[in-house]
């Protein structure tokens, strides 16, 4: 959450009164191969799933599959672009994650989406906001995500 969101704005308030709904589903997102390899070079996660079409062709998989890590760091430009301002709010911070899982592997050139459901909102003091999303990505055409997450944000406030 930034101040690049192109959502609306919230204040605490509205978004307390919000808990249960889903407050943003994102933009698709293409993860063809060149962005996997991008990743793996980043990472130097190298593993031949990812990126060595044939030998992965040979798979059950059929074919190379982004990283599960890769999937979840897709998560912020997701949010960026689903979720709402909060009012008022100068620096929001990736708090972590209360429970994470890679459901489906994302087969190079796979669209996918994040849907934002808010699951909690807590008041930690007054210049901070601790916030919980329930996080599924979608795999267009797919029955089953490539990952459900609870994912942990807090939201700061000058004083």
């Amino acid at each position: 959450m930034s101040s690049d969101t192109k959502g609306p704005i919230m204040t605490p308030d509205e978004l307390s009164c919000a808990i249960g709904q889903e407050l943003g589903v994102s933009q698709w997102m293409v993860v063809d191969q060149a962005r996997i390899d991008a990743f793996a070079d980043i990472t130097d996660d190298h593993q031949f799933i990812h990126v060595d079409p044939q030998g992965a062709a040979k798979t059950p998989l059929g074919g190379t599959v982004a990283h599960g890590f890769l999937t979840l760091s897709l998560l912020s430009a997701m949010s960026y672009d689903a979720l709402p301002d909060l009012d008022g709010a100068v620096m929001g911070l990736n708090y972590g994650f209360d429970r994470l899982r890679f459901v489906s592997p994302v087969p190079a050139g796979a669209r996918l989406r994040g849907h934002f459901v808010l699951a909690d909102v807590a008041r930690v003091n007054p210049q901070e906001l601790s916030v919980a999303w329930d996080v599924t990505v979608e795999i267009e055409g797919q029955a089953r995500p490539a990952l459900v997450a609870r994912w942990l944000h807090r939201q700061y406030f000058a004083p």
